[in-house]
């Protein structure tokens, strides 16, 4: 169960979400979620409601009470008593229940591409102008309170005890579902439940950590959790020897963290940071595989993403993962690392504390 917020915290939310309905000319928010790890916290973050089996909606108009509406097929979808809305729907069609309360309105939808069902989609294109608001959503809680950075700064603590408790159990020749055990029980131990996505990488590729991988002399793992407060960190070293080409890569990324530091500051843009951050893997002539970094949260991966092209300001107290993936030239070795980092008026911070190195 996550933990429970004020109720200030939950009316600064809402406020800032309406806030940018009405700058973009909108009726509601309807913010779409399903059981996809990592990728259902905009629900959470507006009702207090973890979905743990197949999908919801929260609907919060301009002016009046949100709404959470359920599918009534499956009658339990999580704890339904943790969210904080009173109004909860359960709804045969909820694309045509959704419908008939908008009629004729103009609604931001978060999740539309990717989320929403097509039955409902195909309910609601009918009655309601549907208008693409995932960008707009997040800018709108991209910034986090002291409430959330309490929450945020829990979660990179237990998200770096987990790191330690992987490398203690590491060594070549065991599996990596074996050495990835005690940090998943610690993850459970400490209040994560279910909202744990951590893996290894195999090459330049990620992969489950199974029985059948079996760790050699350098291993990557990538670790992401959301602590008790429902917000997702990722936090995470390079363990081993290093072969000479990865020893250059971690030059690289020694110059990307010292650069973070100083770019991660009020009013760059996530493309200024990019640049910045990129310069010395791009030089070394590395692909980067992986987005450099982006906004993190409630969902794990959220708005604006640290990027070529990406023109968004940042400010004080947003939050960001940084994990640029080089890989080399060949597509045969490869670097990744991730660090959660709080934007302050004097650069970056990153969270863990964690020197940047192979341990």
């Amino acid at each position: 169960m996550l933990e429970a917020l004020s109720r200030s915290e939950v009316e600064r939310r809402y406020s800032r979400v309406r806030e940018a309905l009405g700058r973009d000319g909108l009726d509601a928010a309807l913010v779409c979620g399903t059981e996809y790890t990592g990728f259902e916290g905009q629900v959470t973050y507006l009702s207090g409601f973890q979905i743990v089996h197949r999908y919801a909606y929260v609907l919060l108009p301009v002016d009046g009470e949100p709404t959470i509406v359920f599918p009534a097929e499956a009658r339990y979808v999580g704890e339904h008593s943790t969210s904080w809305i009173d109004d909860q729907v359960f709804a045969d069609h909820p694309g045509a229940w959704l419908g008939d309360r908008l009629r004729g309105r103009r609604v931001g939808v978060y999740g539309l591409d990717y989320v929403m069902t097509v039955r409902d989609f195909a309910a609601l294109r009918e009655a309601v102008e549907l208008v693409p608001w995932d960008l707009e959503f997040d800018h709108a809680r991209a910034v986090k309170s002291d409430e959330e950075l309490a929450s945020v700064r829990e979660s990179v603590r237990i998200n770096t005890e987990g790191f330690h408790a992987f490398r203690d159990a590491y060594e070549p020749g065991r599996s990596a579902a074996r050495v990835l055990a005690p940090a998943e029980r610690l993850f459970v131990d400490q209040g994560c439940g279910r909202l744990t996505m951590n893996m290894v990488l195999v090459g330049a590729e990620f992969a489950l950590a199974r029985d059948d991988i079996v760790l050699g002399d350098f291993c990557i793992p990538s670790l992401e959790i959301a602590g008790p407060g429902g917000h997702w960190v990722e936090v995470s070293r390079a363990l081993g020897a290093p072969s000479a080409e990865v020893s250059r890569m971690l030059e690289a990324y020694e110059e990307y963290f010292e650069a973070a530091r100083t770019g991660l500051r009020p009013g760059a843009t996530a493309h200024d940071v990019h640049r910045a951050v990129s310069k010395g893997f791009l030089g070394r002539g590395y692909h980067l595989g992986h987005v450099t970094g982006h906004s993190i949260g409630m969902t794990m991966i959220e708005f604006p993403k640290i990027g070529e092209g990406v023109e968004t300001e940042l400010e004080p107290n947003m939050v960001f993962s940084m994990h640029p993936h080089a890989i080399s030239a060949d597509g045969r070795e490869c670097l990744y690392m991730q660090d959660t980092w709080l934007v302050t008026a004097d650069g970056g911070e990153p969270l863990a504390g964690l020197e940047m190195k192979i341990f």
